[in-house]
Order: structure tokens, then sequence, then C-alpha cells
């Protein structure tokens, strides 16, 4: 696969991207360019494409397998695995939102309310079990929020985001609260 310079440019923006949230560039760039790819690449394809070794594409392929975001294929008289990432950038946003919030989100949740439950027993002065549980709550308020947007079918969720900030016209005027 020939790449024109914008699509370069858009791999190694994508690579960037990745190691500010925590993703290795290489496995970022992976995903960029089975992001772009008009037609499923082999590992070989990748390699070539991306001048990286066959153990890096390997194994960032598996990376990116284990996030939901690029499955492998076959095509009729070749045994190897043709891969393809998610095209959908609604679908894509929603699996890594997905993704993150199962990783990383949930677990904080979890370890917050274990803790706070540990400190009523523990000593733990009031001041903190306070803080402990404000932090709690709204973490949990804001998981619960997205889990109700996210039960909602996909062209709602689609007017919602096209309302944007547009709604706090509907909201009163004022501080928090």
């Amino acid at each position: 696969m020939h790449l024109t310079p914008a699509m370069q440019g858009f791999i190694l923006h994508w690579g960037e991207m990745g190691t500010k949230w925590g993703v290795n560039r290489s496995v970022a760039q992976i995903h960029a360019l089975l992001h772009i790819a008009p037609e499923p690449m082999t590992a070989d394809d990748i390699c070539e494409t991306l001048s990286l070794a066959r153990s890096n594409v390997s194994t960032a392929i598996k990376e990116l397998q284990g996030w939901k975001l690029v499955k492998a294929t076959r095509q009729l008289g070749d045994r190897r695995d043709h891969f393809t990432a998610i095209q959908d950038m609604f679908d894509l946003v929603n699996t890594v939102v997905d993704g993150r919030r199962e990783r990383e989100y949930a677990p904080t949740l979890a370890a917050l309310h274990d803790v706070a439950q540990e400190a009523k027993t523990d000593g733990t002065s009031q001041h903190v079990q306070t803080r402990l549980n404000e932090t709690l709550q709204t973490m949990q308020q804001f998981d619960d929020w997205y889990a109700e947007i996210a039960r909602l079918p996909r062209g709602t969720q689609m007017t919602l985001l096209k309302l944007g900030a547009k709604i706090a016209r509907f909201l009163p005027k004022g501080g928090s609260g």
C-alpha cells in the first residue's frame, strides 16, 4: 500500500496521540493504518507499509484484537489472516470508551467502594471518609450517566451529540449544585 503524505501524517499523529493515552506508538500506528486501509491487510503488508518488524506487528495486532479494535478474516485460497479495524467512528469511539471503562474506571469504582467501606471501621478520620465518599459518589454518578446514555439507541445518542452544549440553554442558570 502506497502512503500519501496525508496518510503518513494521519498515521504519525495517531501514533503520537496513542502514546499520550498510554498506547505503544507502533500499536497506534498499526491501528491508524488499518483504520484508513481500503482493504484488509496481512501482517506482512503492515510490516512492509510501516517498516516494522514482524514480531512488533504480531504483538501489536494481538493487543488491538484484545481491545476489540481489530479483527482477523480469511480469504479464499490464502492461509494468512487479513486484518481490518473498526471503520465506523461511532462504533470505534464506543469500543474505546467501553474498553477503558472496563479496564480503568470500573476497577477504580470498586476500589473506592472497598476503601470507603473499610474507612468506616479502621479509624480513618471523618474528613477523609467524607472525601472518599464524595469521590465515590461523583464517579458513580458519571458511570451511571454513561451507562444510561450507552443503553439509548444509536439514533438518540447521535441526536444528543448534535445537541451538544446547546442543551445548556434549557437548563437553569446559576452556580454549582
